[in-house]
C-alpha cells in the first residue's frame, strides 16, 4: 500500500507530528480499513512519553479505532467492504496457549501484539490508530452495532472494555452495591455501565464539581472522598470496587469499604515512576476481601461490551478534536481538562495531508 498520514512522536521528549508510515498489503485474512476516529487513551500519552518504559520510535499511538472496511482478503468471512468495523488495543496473539484458547487473548501467556509498540516478527513494530488507514487479521476487526455518534462509540474500544470486563467477572448486577473510583475517561464508563447492569452505583470523586454530572451518568450516590466522614458511611457495605484512578492513592481507605467477600479491581495503572502507598494486610484479611487486576478484555467479551452499549445506547462522553491539536489535548488530558475523552476527527488528517 502507499505511504499512509499519520501522527508520531520521535522521542519521549518530542512531541507529535506529521509522519508518513508503510501499511502493509491486505493479506487472505486482513481487513483494510479506513479510519474515521481514534479515541485518545492515557495510555497513549504514557507509552508516546516512555513513562512505562520500552517504547519503540517513531511511536504512532492509538487503539481506540472506529473506520470503514476498504478491502478484504478472500480468505475473511465475517466482513465485507463498507462494514463499520472497530479495532481494540490488540491485533494478534499466539492463538494457541491457555488464554488464547479460552477468548482472552489479552491474557496470551505469549504477550499479544497491541496495536501499536509492538514488535513485529519480520522486525519493526506496530503503529497506531493516529492515521489515515490500517490493515488488521479479521480475527481482531470488531463489528460495530451502533448505527450513529460513532466518534462517541471510538473509546468504548479501550475505555468501554476495561471497565466492562471487571463489571462482567466480578458479576456486578441487580442486588449489588458497586464502588467507581474516579470520574474520568475510564470512571465515567465505570459508572454508565454498572447502572446499565442493574447495580446499585456509588461514585467517589475528589472533586464536588463532578457531584451532578456524576448522577447525570448514572450514579446513585456521590462521595466526596477527601471528606473521610462521608466515605466512612459506606464502611463494609460494597460487594465490588472498580478503581479507576492511575495515580497514587490509599488503597487501604477503600478495601475497609469491601463487605465480607468483597473485591476491589484496579484498571488504572500508573507510571512505572511512582506506585501507590503501602498495602496494609488488615486491610484484605478483615471481611476475606481480594484486591485484584484486570486488563482490558478478549476479542469475544470485547464484541460483547459493544452489543451490550448498542443495546442499551451507550457512549462515551467525548471531545472531538483535529489530529493537529494531539500534542494540546495531551496537556489537557494531564490537568483533567476533558469530558471524559478526546476522540480525533481522522478527516482532518486526511484534509491537512491533503493540503501538505
Amino acid at each position: 500500500m502507499p505511504h499512509t498520514p499519520a501522527y508520531a512522536t520521535q522521542s519521549a521528549d518530542k512531541p507529535l507530528g506529521p509522519h508518513a508510515i508503510e501499511r502493509r498489503a491486505p493479506g487472505a485474512h486482513d481487513v483494510a480499513i479506513e479510519i474515521l476516529f481514534c479515541g485518545v487513551c492515557h495510555s497513549d500519552l504514557h507509552t508516546a512519553r516512555n513513562e512505562w518504559g520500552g517504547t519503540q520510535y517513531p511511536c504512532v499511538p492509538g487503539h481506540e479505532i472506529v473506520g470503514t472496511v476498504t478491502a478484504v482478503g478472500k480468505g475473511v468471512k465475517k466482513f465485507k467492504t463498507g462494514d463499520t468495523v472497530g479495532v481494540g488495543c490488540m491485533v494478534d496473539s499466539c492463538g494457541h496457549c491457555a488464554s488464547c484458547t479460552s477468548g482472552e487473548e489479552n491474557y496470551c501467556e505469549n504477550g499479544f501484539t497491541g496495536t501499536y509498540d509492538s514488535a513485529l516478527p519480520g522486525g519493526g513494530h506496530t503503529f497506531g490508530g493516529y492515521s489515515t488507514r490500517i490493515v488488521v487479521d479479521e480475527r481482531f476487526v470488531l463489528r460495530i452495532p451502533h448505527k450513529r455518534n460513532l466518534a462517541a462509540v471510538a473509546p468504548l474500544l479501550c475505555a468501554g472494555i476495561t471497565t466492562y470486563s471487571p463489571l462482567r467477572h466480578w458479576h456486578v448486577g441487580p442486588g449489588k452495591k458497586v464502588g467507581i473510583v474516579g470520574l474520568g475517561g475510564l470512571g465515567h464508563m465505570g459508572v454508565k455501565l454498572a447502572h446499565a447492569m442493574g447495580a446499585h452505583v456509588v461514585l467517589f470523586t475528589t472533586s464536588p464539581g463532578k457531584i451532578a454530572d456524576g448522577k447525570r451518568l448514572g450514579a446513585d450516590e456521590v462521595v466526596i472522598s477527601k471528606d473521610a466522614a462521608d466515605v466512612a458511611r459506606h464502611a463494609r457495605s460494597l460487594d465490588f470496587i472498580l478503581d479507576t484512578v492511575a495515580a497514587p492513592h490509599d488503597l487501604n481507605a477503600y478495601l475497609k469499604l469491601l463487605r465480607l467477600d468483597g473485591t476491589m479491581c484496579l484498571v488504572g495503572a500508573p507510571p512505572t515512576s511512582t506506585a501507590h502507598p503501602g498495602l496494609a494486610a488488615f486491610s484484605l484479611i478483615t471481611n476475606r476481601r481480594g484486591l485484584a487486576g484486570s486488563l482490558i478484555g478478549g476479542v469475544r467479551e470485547t464484541q460483547e461490551m459493544l452489543d451490550f452499549c448498542a443495546a442499551h445506547d451507550i457512549v462515551c462522553d467525548i471531545e472531538t478534536i483535529a489530529m493537529r491539536d494531539i500534542n494540546t489535548a495531551y496537556e489537557r488530558m494531564l490537568k483533567s481538562d476533558v469530558k471524559y475523552r478526546f476522540v480525533i476527527d481522522m478527516q482532518t488528517l486526511k484534509d491537512e495531508a491533503h493540503a501538505g
